[in-house]
């Protein structure tokens, strides 16, 4: 388990980025999968999210977790329920509510204001982030009372500019949205690679978020022992495991 410098600073917060070690699952999930939409077998899943549970000391009827989607949909939350939101952000200020978030590739954000006490965590794509799931989960916190000044963002493990290769239309499409977004590309060989940790970043910069934290790991290499949804398309797998991030309020 990864914890974030910043976070840990701060002792009612209790969090961590988890891989995909110390686990109950075998073969393409080992071993630490804690996605309930994937194909392993449910029991195991339930043990593994019991684990995590566990390390993070909530009751295992208190961590909150979604049905993901990609989008720019957040929800408010005061209590565990069995019926799953859809959406890709859960905000609280409520004790010893742990909100969880799977990956593959994609970015865990956890959010945190020491001073009204609200977190978030949210889970972004490229799909999600160019959607505005970073500005939805920021506009929530305001509701609730946060100061963007106040809020403490860690955007956790994803895949690195390194492995992200994409197509021209990607890349058109984040430039019609903004010039500005061509520093998040680079290009070699003929080939154009995306930062979705560096496009992240700038938009909480955006929204005056000033106290970012990147967790500069990166998900694709197996030696990093992460679940990888490009590496196991690459490997011409059926399915893939879930890494899970959490944050809760003690």
């Amino acid at each position: 388990m990864i914890k974030s410098r910043l976070l840990s600073n701060f002792k009612n917060i209790s969090h961590g980025f988890f891989n995909s070690e110390g686990g109950y699952s075998n073969g393409i999930y080992k071993s630490l999968n804690c996605g309930i939409g994937s194909k392993d077998k449910k029991r195991r899943v339930l043990l593994n999210l019991k684990k995590v549970s566990k390390r993070i000391k909530v009751a295992n009827n208190n961590l909150v977790l979604l049905n993901q989607i990609h989008s720019n949909r957040v929800k408010f939350v005061n209590k565990n329920t069995t019926n799953r939101f859809v959406g890709d952000s859960l905000v609280t200020n409520k004790k010893n509510l742990a909100l969880g978030i799977l990956t593959a590739d994609c970015a865990p954000v956890l959010i945190f204001d020491p001073k009204m006490q609200n977190i978030a965590a949210l889970h972004a794509g490229w799909k999600g982030a160019y959607k505005n799931i970073i500005k939805n989960t920021l506009k929530k916190l305001r509701e609730k009372g946060s100061k963007m000044r106040d809020l403490i963002a860690v955007v956790g493990p994803c895949i690195s500019i390194e492995n992200y290769e994409v197509r021209d239309d990607f890349l058109n499409k984040f430039v019609k949205e903004s010039i500005q977004n061509k520093k998040h590309f680079k290009f070699y060989n003929d080939k154009i690679f995306f930062s979705l940790n560096s496009y992240l970043k700038s938009q909480l910069k955006k929204y005056n978020v000033k106290k970012i934290e990147i967790i500069n790991k990166d998900t694709y290499p197996k030696k990093n022992k992460f679940f990888s949804s490009r590496r196991s398309i690459n490997e011409k797998l059926n399915d893939y495991g879930r890494n899970i991030s959490v944050i809760m309020i003690k």
